[in-house]
């Protein structure tokens, strides 16, 4: 199988900087995995790379917030970037902290085409199951748990159900890691840069263009400011929000990334990261010579 590199771990670590060393040393090219960098007006928010002279980075502002992106066509672009990727003899980077986007990739997953949304509210719970089992018959949901049916209807009917398959590549999993209360001020000062940037601009600027969707209301940053603009929170507790939102983040990323990927775990100096990437290009080369 061909080689695949992946750089997996939680938002704020550097996942992007060591991709970046890592295609310029082995002539590799980059794949985004973040579902929220995908969408072209989100940048400060997303810590968006703006500057891709050296390395190009595939599937990154390739999408309006108006229009929502999903799996099963990141699934189907990521795919054909790769297999262009191959034929150019590189090797393929991906890189991003939304692990179903990687495993859509990397995993030989079946999804639905994206098709219209129905009203299923006026369904009973028996017809809400029997829609479900059109697309995955031993599903394993219990008929009286109707929220659970509507979710489950409403992510097969846009494409975001999987059906669990193998690996489709050899993939070298690299994670990064770092102690968590370390991690932690990372991200809350992550957060500050991103204020000097001018996020809360950025955001307004969607705010005010009326632009409120799914996407915006679930993107960490946009969210919080959002239900400041809208009065329900002061500006400090809109931003103690988003810190603490993406500390939550942060624990549920390592949560899937352990049991989902078997990542080779990688300890971030963040005063040295060039010693982190050493040590990771020396490991990646061994396993490419093998």
């Amino acid at each position: 199988m061909q080689k695949v590199i992946v750089i997996a771990g939680p938002t704020g670590i550097g996942k992007t900087r060591l991709a970046l060393t890592l295609a310029m040393h082995l002539q590799g090219g980059i794949i985004n995995a973040d579902s929220m960098q995908v969408y072209k007006e989100l940048k400060i928010g997303t810590a968006k790379i703006e500057d891709q002279e050296q390395i190009r980075h595939h599937l990154i502002s390739i999408r309006s917030v108006r229009d929502p992106y999903n799996v099963y066509e990141y699934q189907k672009e990521g795919r054909h970037i790769m297999a262009e990727i191959i034929k150019r003899g590189k090797v393929p980077i991906i890189v991003g902290g939304t692990g179903l986007y990687i495993k859509a990739l990397l995993y030989d997953y079946k999804f639905q085409p994206r098709t219209k949304v129905i009203d299923n509210n006026h369904f009973t719970n028996e017809e809400l199951l029997a829609a479900i089992k059109e697309f995955e018959p031993n599903v394993n949901v219990h008929v009286n748990n109707r929220q659970r049916l509507l979710s489950l209807l409403a992510r097969y009917q846009t494409g975001e159900i999987v059906k669990k398959a193998e690996l489709c590549y050899d993939a070298i999993f690299i994670g990064l890691t770092m102690p968590r209360d370390r991690l932690y001020l990372c991200v809350n000062e992550r957060v500050e840069l991103m204020l000097k940037q001018g996020l809360v601009e950025e955001v307004r600027g969607l705010y005010e263009a009326g632009i409120k969707n799914r996407v915006l209301l679930s993107a960490i940053g946009y969210k919080e400011l959002y239900q400041y603009f809208d009065g329900v929170l002061s500006y400090e507790e809109s931003i103690a929000l988003i810190k603490r939102n993406t500390r939550r983040y942060v624990k549920r990323q390592y949560t899937w990334f352990k049991h989902q990927l078997k990542l080779e775990w990688f300890v971030v100096d963040p005063k040295c990261f060039k010693k982190t990437e050493v040590i990771v290009k020396e490991y990646i080369e061994k396993l490419l010579i093998n």
